[in-house]
């Protein structure tokens, strides 16, 4: 009925892409569409609001934010920058990004300067890697010109609208550092508490509405993007099992070492790890089995 409108800004026409938590914060907009791993130099345990190395799949993520007590333990992290935050869409399951060159062992990272933010970006360093953070809209280019020799953006369908395949042919799998990244909605808290009860629950169910919506989205967009890029000479490639199993070992060295430091990030760590452990059983006995019989089968 218009009583409560909210207009959209895209990146850049009021703040650069990677500044949107530091724009609510200070009240320059009332919100913002972000990711929360570009600010773990405020704090590393933002990350989990979107995703974090081997950790859960878009289903399980959103069952430990609505459910599982995570959004909560992120909603106390943001109290301390004056801000609210909400779940607002997942891409699902994203890809291993995009190499000029083939990627056959933790030898062949060392020196690479590739694009990938988050605590990915700071495993990525430990493999030796040179890691580059920037917004999606400056990706394809420093990939085409060769200031970045890999990328990581999102999945087949997104990748394929950024040309990434056009400025690199191998495209790696699985996306290990991003199983199931959640974007957010991130609220200025004094603006929040400024609606009424009304406009505030709204505004939570139009959140959780593009949540949900969005990863429905990709999943029906991106296998037959997929499919376009194979045709288009793209060079689908898994990843090695001894970058994997370095990745992996890399990553819960990170978070254990974090934790020990910080006890914020202690906090969410030790809940997340606990959930985790009880998720990826359940669907360890259900799911993949079901997934390992009828994938093969398609």
């Amino acid at each position: 009925n218009g009583r409560f409108q909210i207009t959209p800004f895209a990146a850049g026409e009021i703040v650069p892409g990677l500044e949107v938590l530091d724009a609510v914060q200070q009240g320059t907009v009332e919100c913002g569409h972000t990711a929360s791993y570009y600010y773990v130099g405020k704090n590393p345990a933002l990350a989990f609001g979107t995703s974090v190395p081997f950790g859960l799949t878009a289903p399980q993520q959103n069952a430990w934010l609505y459910h599982g007590g995570g959004l909560e333990l992120l909603q106390e992290l943001y109290a301390d920058f004056g801000v609210i935050n909400f779940p607002a869409g997942n891409t699902s399951a994203q890809m291993g990004g995009w190499f000029k060159k083939q990627i056959n062992s933790v030898a062949d990272l060392k020196g690479l300067k590739m694009r990938i933010p988050g605590l990915g970006g700071k495993v990525m360093e430990r493999l030796g890697v040179n890691v580059q953070v920037l917004p999606g809209g400056e990706i394809f280019l420093a990939l085409d010109r060769g200031a970045i020799d890999a990328a990581e953006w999102v999945g087949p369908y997104d990748d394929e609208k950024l040309g990434l395949y056009k400025a690199a042919k191998f495209y790696y799998y699985p996306g290990w550092w991003e199983p199931g990244p959640t974007l957010e909605v991130q609220v200025n808290k004094k603006a929040w508490d400024k609606l009424p009860k009304e406009y505030q629950e709204i505004f939570k169910d139009a959140a959780r509405y593009a949540n949900i919506n969005m990863g429905a989205q990709y999943d029906a967009l991106n296998g037959a993007a997929l499919e376009r890029l194979i045709k288009a000479g793209t060079k689908l490639t898994p990843y090695s099992q001894d970058i994997l199993q370095a990745a992996e070992k890399a990553s819960f060295d990170l978070f254990e070492e974090d934790a020990s430091k910080d006890a914020k990030f202690k906090k969410v760590y030790e809940q997340w790890k606990g959930f985790r452990k009880q998720i990826y059983k359940w669907h360890g006995t259900n799911e993949l089995s079901f997934a390992n019989f009828a994938f093969s089968r398609n």
